[in-house]
């Protein structure tokens, strides 16, 4: 695999996991965590810290979005694509596929019945 590919991979990640935390920190419709994180400073204000917090969101989003096209084209067509049709006419072979013999229903039954 290519190393600039495994490592856009792993900064996608961390972005990702960033982005996760940004968002459960973000005020919600009454009382969110980031109200914990300036209860003891109101010097700051609780909007100022959710429009910082929003900017950091977009910006996480960007850079996963931005960095993932990057990452699409760092994979190139080196030889490791697999063409599933390929696969399929190299397996199929014009021979019948083999079937047990069919039973003669009406033939007399050799088994002698349990007394």
């Amino acid at each position: 695999m290519n190393a600039l590919f495994t490592t856009l991979t792993v900064f996608i990640v961390i972005a990702a996991v960033l982005l996760i935390i940004v968002v459960l920190l973000q005020n919600g419709k009454g009382q969110g965590m980031a109200s914990n994180f300036v209860a003891g400073n109101q010097t700051f204000g609780v909007r100022q810290t959710a429009d910082i917090l929003e900017k950091i969101t977009w910006g996480l989003v960007a850079f996963i979005i931005v960095v993932s096209i990057v990452a699409s084209f760092t994979t190139g067509t080196n030889g490791t694509a697999i063409d599933v049709t390929d696969r399929l006419e190299n397996v199929t072979n014009d021979e019948a596929p083999a079937f047990p013999a069919p039973v003669d229903q009406t033939a007399p039954s050799t088994e002698v019945p349990a007394e």
